[in-house]
């Protein structure tokens, strides 16, 4: 329930899935594919393909493993991995069991200050590329299902930065996200930019003007992102938010987008929207709860070969030339 559930009536959560189906992919035909070129740039530097795993919670509810287990299934496609502020391994204690793996950490900034300085100084320590910084949790969303549950956060899945915030014992999801700061402001982006050295990117946002202000706060590059429908239920999907943020700064900072990436062709589709890359969570859960590392690993293996597979039948052999061209609204999804 704590991995599938969304916010609400679990509107969004679905709308995630169904947004990206929206869109129907307009093939061009007659162009050498023989060769594909998947790589994409992020924060200046050249991937060799768009899929990211994105930050999530509690790895070890899946496998004994836990975050080291995803990690280094990302590492082994290539993939980047970032680090939950909620995970069950430490910053440092990933760093030294995946130390070739590309890591970002997702920042949750704690009520604690001091504590939140102290990890973000680890991360930077050991070797972690970018900030993650999420916007949209400043209070916990309305999660039916962990409520009907009775979830909490026990010692099974100790969370070491969330000890380290005073958050000790057995704890409710409400009590886990009190401990974090409902104060931040856009300022907040400039100070950890400057404090870490790090290019931070702010994960969380469905309106352009929100990323202008992030451009304007010192910020390497936007998520589009609700959140993977937990947060506030009825917002905008990914897809559907993530055109006008690329129209609004797309030229300046980098446009990711997460929610609802479940097929190599909504990979393609996002970098034909405008974004740099994708953030995929759920997907990558489910293969980690199957089967450990492998299991996730092969997620990411299907996604990436799926995407090169749509990339070959759309006509567009390079990822770094799609664009809108490539899509049409979906006659199967008009009303």
């Amino acid at each position: 329930g704590y991995y599938a559930g969304g916010a609400g009536d679990e509107i969004t959560l679905a709308d995630n899935l169904a947004a990206w189906r929206r869109l129907a992919i307009r093939p061009r035909v007659m162009v050498d594919v023989s060769e594909r070129d998947l790589r994409t740039t992020v924060l200046g530097r050249e991937r060799p393909h768009p899929v990211i795993v994105a930050p999530s919670a509690f790895h070890k509810l899946a496998t004994p493993e836990g975050e080291a287990a995803t990690a280094r299934a990302a590492g082994a496609v290539g993939a980047t991995y970032t680090l939950s502020s909620l995970a069950t391994t430490g910053v440092t204690a990933l760093a030294q069991a995946v130390p070739d793996t590309t890591r970002w950490f997702q920042l949750y900034v704690f009520r604690d200050r001091g504590v939140t300085r102290e990890i973000v100084a680890a991360a930077v320590e050991h070797g972690y590329e970018a900030l993650v910084l999420t916007v949209d949790m400043p209070v916990l969303g309305n999660r039916e299902r962990d409520l009907r549950t009775g979830f909490v956060v026990g010692h099974a899945t100790a969370i070491p930065m969330v000890i380290a915030a005073d958050g000790e014992g057995v704890l409710s999801l409400g009590e886990v996200v009190d401990l974090i700061d409902p104060s931040l402001t856009w300022s907040d982006v400039e100070a950890f930019a400057a404090q870490s050295g790090l290019p931070v990117i702010v994960k969380g946002v469905l309106r352009p003007e929100d990323a202008r202000r992030a451009a304007e706060h010192g910020a390497a590059g936007v998520v589009v992102s609700n959140h993977g429908g937990r947060q506030l239920d009825t917002v905008l999907s990914g897809a559907d938010a993530l055109p006008p943020v690329v129209d609004e700064v797309g030229d300046e900072i980098d446009v990711l987008v997460d929610g609802g990436v479940r097929r190599g062709t909504d990979v393609l589709k996002a970098l034909a929207l405008g974004a740099r890359a994708v953030l995929v969570g759920r997907p990558v859960l489910w293969g980690l709860a199957v089967g450990g590392e492998a299991g996730a690993r092969r997620v990411l293996e299907l996604l990436v070969s799926e995407f090169d597979t749509a990339l070959a039948l759309a006509g567009v052999p390079r990822a770094a030339d799609l664009d809108p061209s490539a899509l049409a609204p979906a006659p199967w999804a008009r009303p």
